[in-house]
């Protein structure tokens, strides 16, 4: 049986990661978190006996150390991670910290069993557009803000283990991943649950700033194959849509959809973190996939007719 560690293991992502892994008998997950921005409401369900929770806050040593010596695991998926563009923008210092828990895994990745890490990095690290898409091996790494500044010294260290230790890696930069368990201080899950309430939907600025979306189970489907498929080895990938798509385009979207009566409130801009466009090259996910993505429009819709995201926002 092969002994899988996922840290940030009830959060949005990492939850959807476990749910999906446990499905399969002869994995063993071990779902660390400290539960500061995850929730035990994202873990597996109890029917799954291979799984298990614990406690854990990777920043610190002392209890990193203790699980992963005592349970020698085979993969690790380091998601972990303070999140959130407010949050993180609120809380610099506890972004920074994020480093060492990044240092604490693969520090003890190189002196146990380990044979291969996940790194959870993000679209932040290219910082305001360079060149559209943004490409893993050409597109300038133009970050500013801690959180994408810890993101990308994050795979910096990973590159180093892999150079220095032989520890084989691979490194996922999340566009925008959404879904029915993603809490609603991001955006897609916020302007949803706004408008089924028929609540003012606020944006920051003038909303012209684009994103793309990845529903959940394209990037669970993705990050899955390259896990059991051992693609990827010692590379970086994005994962995300590619369709771009403005916020305010986005909120007059989950307006109609959701049939609801919602004013649109603009803002004051964020003095930083809120970019003006974001668009991945996914041609390395969309092989893998090797199926159409899901639209913005079909997960929305998947959203409102999820029984759980409703039951999270009070419906």
């Amino acid at each position: 049986m092969q002994k899988i560690l996922i840290t940030g293991g009830a959060g949005n992502v990492g939850g959807a990661l476990a749910r999906r892994l446990v499905q399969n008998p002869d994995y063993h997950i071990v779902i660390a978190d400290n539960l500061s921005t995850g929730n035990k409401s994202k873990l597996p369900s109890k029917e799954y006996k291979n799984w298990e929770f614990v406690y854990c806050d990777v920043n610190n040593y002392r209890d990193i150390s203790e699980l992963m010596l005592s349970y020698k695991f085979d993969y690790v998926f380091h998601y972990a991670a303070v999140v959130g563009v407010k949050r993180t923008q609120e809380n610099p210092i506890q972004v920074l910290t994020d480093i060492e828990g990044i240092r604490n895994v693969l520090n003890l990745c190189k002196n146990t069993s380990v044979q291969r890490v996940f790194f959870s990095s993000s679209s932040e690290v290219y910082g305001e557009p360079v060149e559209l898409p943004q490409n893993e091996a050409t597109t300038p790494l133009n970050s500013k803000v801690p959180y994408a500044v810890v993101k990308n010294v994050g795979e910096a260290y990973f590159r180093s283990f892999k150079q220095s230790f032989d520890l084989d890696y691979t490194i996922f930069r999340f566009f925008n991943t959404y879904g029915p368990n993603q809490s609603v201080d991001f955006v897609v899950a916020k302007f949803i649950a706004l408008a089924l309430k028929n609540e003012p939907i606020t944006i920051y600025g003038d909303g012209s700033q684009t994103r793309t979306f990845c529903y959940v189970d394209d990037n669970i489907d993705t990050c899955v194959e390259i896990f059991e498929d051992s693609l990827h080895l010692n590379d970086t990938i994005n994962i995300g849509g590619a369709d771009e798509i403005s916020v305010l385009d986005l909120a007059k979207l989950v307006i109609k959809k959701t049939n609801s009566k919602s004013k649109i409130i603009h803002l004051p801009p964020l003095k930083e973190g809120d970019m003006t466009r974001r668009l991945p090259d996914n041609s390395k996910m969309r092989k893998i996939l090797n199926r159409p993505l899901v639209s913005i429009e079909e997960g929305i819709e998947k959203m409102i007719n999820n029984k759980e995201f409703l039951q999270q926002i009070n419906l």
